[in-house]
């Protein structure tokens, strides 16, 4: 009998009626169906919440800096060193932690590390000195993380038919928590300080983990996919890079959407607190919410996925972030013209992580979270090769030349399509076990 967790969906016969039955015999009575999904609408809407409330830790603090820094007497150099360990960490969690999701319970793995999390939340929040606010900065980092598990663990409970839409949804629900934290961050820190940003998500995060240890399938529904140890876990995931040529290419296109991505979002605070704007900080975060739009978008791309349209998907998406540049450029002389540039951006680049997404889990299923971890590291060095450029760029030519680093990152990103598109990208043999 298919179990609930898994997602099956009944075969024709069951296993009584196999057999050649006798003549006249009446026919086995059915197998009765799991009285529901276990990835119901509701289930994948609280996969999206709780994937947005985890990721919107590590952002927000970038409104903050000014203020932390003040508040501990940190040095200008020691407050942006917030958002680099912040990185650090994610990235540290995305290679040493989300592989833990293919050999160990996962609901267990997702309660405890947003457990952790809410540790590490309460340590920033009450942190007196910068050494303590730094060590809690990096923990959240690392442990946020348990975002791209939960992913993973949606993806494994999704029908295959219907994967598209699940990994669409739930990334939806990771780019509005990237884009509204930092706005969520300014009007809390506005209403009651820095430190209530932290113990609100600590608070937040401590109910997500309550619903989902009695929502999430227990190991018997889901039970974990491989025996490997853990050194064995992570070589297995630098071996599935080395062989999976389709691994690799989806690697190289979201470390370059994520680095457009990361070249506005990282830099266009910068032309909009200037004249002739001059926008407050609550306003500039504001500007999340236009993104928005694009990002529930997103799902679209997972229903076309689902219907085999990858590939033109990933064309068009592509195309379309080159061309958000256009609009982009004009930001200092129309604020539509930003709003139309910010809307095609955020659709294009998840249009094209929601496709990259789908297409890799299903090269290896049982290999899901090291996949997704893999993949994963290759957004964080694009997200931070797009910070670092963007921002000394504009330092030295301005918003126009950020623009056109934006268009660089897409239209590399387009090219590298344009010469792969027709060549196979069958699957190999490797089933996620280390030869």
């Amino acid at each position: 009998m298919p179990m609930p967790g898994n997602c099956e969906v009944a075969r024709g016969h069951t296993e009584a009626g196999d057999g050649p039955q006798p003549p006249g015999a009446a026919p086995p009575p059915a197998v009765p169906l799991p009285p529901r999904s276990a990835l119901s609408r509701g289930i994948v809407l609280l996969f999206a919440v709780a994937c947005g409330a985890a990721v919107a830790n590590v952002y927000f603090s970038q409104p903050l800096l000014v203020t932390i820094g003040h508040d501990l007497g940190m040095s200008p150099a020691l407050v942006g060193s917030v958002v680099t360990l912040t990185h650090v960490g994610y990235g540290l969690g995305l290679f040493f932690l989300v592989p833990l999701g293919d050999v160990a319970d996962r609901r267990r793995l997702v309660v405890a590390q947003l457990l952790v999390l809410v540790v590490a939340l309460a340590l920033v929040a009450t942190a007196r000195t910068a050494a303590v606010l730094l060590a809690g900065m990096a923990a959240t980092g690392l442990l946020a993380v348990v975002t791209q598990t939960l992913l993973a663990f949606a993806a494994s409970l999704a029908p295959t038919a219907g994967r598209g839409r699940v990994v669409g949804t739930v990334t939806s629900g990771v780019v509005i928590g990237i884009l509204l934290a930092r706005t969520v961050s300014g009007v809390l820190a506005d209403l009651a300080g820095w430190r209530s940003v932290y113990l609100a998500s600590a608070s937040l995060t401590t109910l997500l983990a309550l619903v989902l240890y009695r929502v999430l399938p227990r190991r018997d529904d889901a039970p974990p996919t491989t025996d490997l140890r853990y050194g064995q876990l992570l070589r297995s995931t630098v071996t599935l890079f080395a062989r999976e040529r389709l691994l690799r290419l989806r690697a190289l296109f979201g470390l370059l959407i994520f680095a457009s991505f990361s070249t506005l979002w990282s830099s266009v605070a910068l032309p909009l607190s200037e004249a002739p704007y001059s926008f407050s900080h609550s306003a500039i975060g504001a500007l999340g919410l236009i993104g928005v739009a694009g990002a529930l978008a997103a799902s679209a791309a997972g229903r076309l996925n689902d219907r085999g349209l990858s590939q033109r998907t990933t064309g068009i998406a592509l195309a379309l972030l080159a061309a958000s540049w256009l609009p982009l450029a004009f930001t200092r002389g129309s604020l539509w013209a930003l709003f139309l540039g910010v809307v095609l951006l955020d659709l294009a680049v998840q249009a094209v992580h929601v496709t990259n997404q789908t297409l890799i889990y299903a090269l290896h299923p049982d290999a899901g979270s090291r996949i997704i971890g893999g993949y994963m590291v290759f957004y964080s060095i694009g997200s931070a090769t797009g910070a670092i450029a963007a921002t000394s760029l504009y330092t030295a030519a301005g918003w126009g030349a950020v623009c056109g680093l934006g268009a660089g990152f897409s239209g590399l990103g387009l090219v590298l399509w344009a010469f792969t598109r027709d060549r196979p990208t069958a699957q190999s043999s490797l089933r996620a076990t280390p030869p």
